[in-house]
């Protein structure tokens, strides 16, 4: 199958073609026909499986279908949704790309919070026919007047499980409370924790579901390995994996963001070249680091869980959980950095005695059998510490406060 067979207008196949695109991933090619015909779509997949195009195309051409009756101002006609900068940069991108290339002039702006609100009200002036934002810089420029949602025909959650969770569940709501009731509303994500499934099906009507567990039938090539080491030798550890295998470009997942910090500067005065990502930085700063990384100025990244989704690095060879995810499906995402279309990467996991229980329940949950490697010279003599009444704080084993304030949200979306 090639992308002619989906309906995509000639304008649009002619820009795929200008990219060297021409047979749709398998995400694409279910989602975009259903896109095409306005029906509501809950989508699973796997990072690097092409989601934003399955989203991006069908919606550029539905604003191409049905041009604007006004020339005075472009009415918002389609609105996504993202949690992070970042991903608004990237989504952003993805579709001014494309738009640039139309016969019909059609706007892309992109709105997110960490900068000024100034020029982003100025970007708006006018409209715009698609906007990708993140949920609370939307709604700065709403109550600053910049922006209105009455005439939105299309909504998209991408990343849809983190916008579901209880961290921006008050914001969507005021988000879907200035929406048009009757729309169509996307959901894709790599993930839906069981948590948030209620949630996602309140927002749709009778959605086309779609799940894929792997990309184009086969699981991504990504070879997992699992370390054990003592929590004071994972530094020491992480720079003698780095020497001995080579490393040029490395992405070190780390709990907080004061370990970005640490950990970055004890690889930095090593001799390494690293430094820490992470959400207390400037959006110009984490910018500057993801383009100084893609270009290779940077051996090594540490970061938190902000970069584990929607940040795509072609060909990244290689990621490393210094810290474990908190839970297996951040997990997932962290390793879908790397062994992305198709390519080659390894994942490499540090296992203390103090997380042993919990590497226990994450490759439980991911139906792993992963043997805990002893590197020579950085063998362990921590032994696990004695068994807690109850569950022991392991993530998943009942449900922890956070996952109760969830519960009790589910019926307010």
């Amino acid at each position: 199958m090639n992308f002619e067979h989906l309906g995509l207008t000639p304008a649009l196949l002619k820009t795929l073609a200008d990219m060297g695109l021409y047979a749709p991933t398998p995400i694409q090619a279910q989602a975009i026909p259903a896109v095409l015909q306005l029906a509501d779509v809950w989508a699973t997949a796997p990072t690097g499986s092409g989601k934003t195009l399955a989203f991006a195309l069908p919606l550029l051409q539905r604003l191409l279908d049905a041009p604007r009756t006004t020339n005075f101002r472009r009415p918002t006609r389609s609105l996504v949704l993202v949690p992070t900068r970042e991903l608004a940069v990237q989504v952003g991108d993805v579709l001014a790309n494309l738009a640039h290339k139309l016969p019909q002039s059609l706007k892309v702006s992109v709105v997110f919070g960490g900068v000024s609100v100034n020029p982003q009200m100025m970007a708006l002036r006018g409209g715009a026919d698609i906007v990708v934002a993140t949920p609370g810089r939307l709604l700065d420029l709403i109550d600053q007047n910049a922006l209105r949602l009455a005439d939105v025909q299309h909504l998209v959650l991408d990343e849809a499980d983190r916008l579901l969770d209880l961290g921006f569940a008050d914001e969507l709501q005021r988000v879907l409370a200035l929406l048009p009731p009757k729309r169509q509303t996307l959901l894709f994500s790599a993930t839906f924790a069981p948590e948030v499934e209620a949630l996602a099906a309140n927002l749709l009507r009778e959605p086309l579901r779609i799940t894929f567990e792997a990309f184009d039938g086969h699981q991504p090539d990504i070879t997992q390995r699992a370390v054990a080491v003592d929590e004071k030798s994972r530094t020491a550890l992480l720079r003698h994996l780095i020497a001995e295998n080579c490393w040029k470009q490395v992405l070190v997942f780390v709990a907080t963001r004061y370990a970005c910090e640490h950990v970055a500067g004890k690889l930095y005065k090593a001799g390494v070249f690293a430094t820490p990502f992470h959400g207390e930085m400037s959006q110009g700063a984490r910018q500057e680091v993801l383009s100084e990384f893609k270009a290779g100025r940077w051996d090594v990244v540490v970061t938190t869980d902000l970069a584990s989704r929607g940040i795509d690095i072609a060909m990244l060879p290689v990621v490393v959980n210094y810290d474990l995810p908190r839970s297996a499906t951040d997990y997932t995402h962290r390793i879908g950095r790397t062994g992305r279309a198709g390519a080659h990467g390894d994942a490499v996991s540090f296992v203390t005695a103090a997380a042993l229980a919990h590497w226990q329940l994450i490759q439980k949950r991911e139906s792993l059998e992963l043997a805990l490697e002893h590197v020579p010279g950085f063998e362990p003599t921590e032994t696990p510490p004695a068994p807690s009444p109850g569950n022991g704080g392991i993530k998943g084993t009942r449900l922890s406060k956070k996952d109760k304030l969830r519960a009790a949200a589910k019926d307010g979306l």
